[in-house]
């Protein structure tokens, strides 16, 4: 497995740019533009192409749809001022905890 951790730095860091610095065509800022609304539309969108693709047993294109979602999901980190490092430490504690299965809020399924 090939070290891709600042790929998604870089990927983070374009998108911070585009953001500060508008450029015209660029569909990063034309998201900024439309507001935290359509990024967040964005996201479930590809949220649900990815789990279509996995559901589907097609590799190739959850690759592609688990791309599209983290772009985006960047994207509405960018735009709610929450970092790579931020998630990167929270997925850090949780790696410690081991042994550590967590109770599940069940879901009456009756209502």
């Amino acid at each position: 497995m090939t070290d891709n951790h600042n790929e998604l730095y870089d990927l983070y860091q374009t998108i911070l740019d585009r953001k500060e610095n508008k450029q015209e065509g660029s569909y990063t800022c034309y998201l900024f533009e439309k507001g935290l609304d359509k990024i967040l539309k964005k996201v479930g969108e590809e949220c649900s192409e990815t789990i279509i693709a996995a559901k589907n047993g097609d590799n190739k294109e959850t690759v592609l749809e688990i791309s599209d979602l983290i772009y985006h999901l960047f994207v509405m980190m960018v735009e709610e001022g929450i970092s790579v490092d931020d998630v990167m430490n929270e997925l850090a504690k949780r790696s410690q905890k081991t042994g550590n299965l967590k109770t599940f809020h069940q879901v009456d399924k009756n209502t």
